[in-house]
């Protein structure tokens, strides 16, 4: 029992742990919204318009981003410690604060702090996939790089409303979506590299 509990003490300092069930809740989660939002549309609708939805996809949405954003800075301050070397902590921590402001300050309240914290939060995440490159040995490494560039491409695209035929909301996924599945990558490598040093 003794041992048991010194694990999960260890689980909880896991930033592998973190970042794996963060992306995992956001994705599931923000399905979730999608589905319970009438009339919905992944292609003409923005990710965010969930948070100034309907009951209950609003608040589904709310809760989904601001605990990925809470997840991604505490995944960001055990990388720091673990690999004191890397840089990449800075990079979550910023995508994680970015996150966080999208949970907190929605489209309709101040539009303008909105968008800067949905830039962050994009836009730090996607580098960090790209930034892995440095952690990580091939073939995986090269995948990762490759998700980070398709996200920070459809980044720059939705900038210049160019949106390909996907609609803003399918560009926008374009940038959502290839983080996400790093992160879900990320924390496996991560946890997995945890279990080799135990």
């Amino acid at each position: 029992m003794y041992r048991s509990h010194i694990s999960a003490m260890v689980n909880l300092r896991s930033p592998g742990l973190w970042f794996f069930v963060g992306s995992i809740e956001i994705l599931l989660l923000v399905h979730l919204a999608e589905f319970l939002y009438p009339g919905y549309s992944v292609s003409e609708n923005y990710i965010s318009d969930l948070a100034v939805g309907p009951m209950p996809s609003s608040a589904i949405f709310t809760v989904a981003v601001t605990v990925f954003g809470f997840m991604s800075v505490v995944t960001g301050f055990l990388m720091r410690q673990r690999y004191p070397k890397s840089q990449i902590w800075i990079l979550l921590a910023f995508s994680g604060i970015g996150a966080v402001g999208v949970g907190i300050v929605n489209e309709d309240s101040i539009p303008v702090l909105h968008s800067l914290f949905a830039l962050m939060a994009f836009m730090f995440g996607n580098l960090a996939a790209v930034y892995s490159y440095r952690m990580v040995r091939s073939p995986l490494s090269y995948l990762f790089v490759f998700l980070g560039l398709i996200g920070l491409s459809a980044l720059v695209l939705t900038g210049g409303s160019t949106y390909l035929g996907l609609g803003p909301g399918g560009m926008e996924r374009m940038i959502f979506y290839p983080a996400m599945f790093w992160g879900i990558g990320f924390g496996t490598w991560l946890l997995v590299e945890e279990e080799k040093r135990a």
